[in-house]
């Protein structure tokens, strides 16, 4: 299983408690195909840097979790199903020591003679 990062942003228009609810359907599907849900954040209301559709403005979701890549696939289909999403983007969380590791190893790295 690998870790997932997704943030959502949802129209302006849902409520806070549609928001709630969504984002507890959005977990139950989650953790119904054995992910586990690390931490979920709301960020709230902002304005969107460009009009997306009619929309000014979001309401901004974030979620990490642990899951299988096939999850993401029913999470996808999910999102483009529901008509109260304005966007979505899911990315595999890299560990911040792994990133390191891998600057420290680069940083090593003999030069190639030319």
């Amino acid at each position: 299983m690998s870790t997932y990062e997704t943030v959502m942003i949802l129209k302006p228009a849902m409520s806070d408690p549609e928001v709630a609810e969504f984002i507890e359907k959005t977990k139950k599907i989650i953790t119904g195909d054995d992910g586990e849900l690390i931490s979920q954040e709301i960020w709230g209301r902002r304005k969107l840097t460009h009009m997306i559709g009619k929309a000014r403005e979001g309401v901004y979701a974030y979620l990490k979790y642990k899951a299988a890549p096939g999850l993401l696939k029913k999470l996808n289909h999910n999102f483009s199903i529901a008509d109260y999403i304005v966007r979505n983007m899911t990315v595999e969380a890299k560990d911040r020591k792994m990133r390191e590791k891998v600057k420290k190893v680069k940083a090593k790295a003999p030069a190639t003679p030319s």
